[in-house]
């Protein structure tokens, strides 16, 4: 049989520190979708309340 040795774990690769000023930017660009498709969603009830019951 065939001996194995063992060899030590490389290195590990360090990446490079995230961009959190981007990572803010996108988070608040997606709350604020959100909060409006929820303003539109809201708008589009109303709308279709008084076209279906009046």
């Amino acid at each position: 049989m065939a001996k194995k040795t063992a060899e030590p774990h490389p290195a590990p690769v360090l990446e490079s520190a995230m961009d959190y000023a981007e990572h803010e930017k996108t988070f608040s660009g997606f709350v604020q979708g959100v909060k409006w498709a929820i303003y539109g969603g809201a708008a589009l009830m109303v709308v279709l309340y008084f076209l279906i019951i009046h």
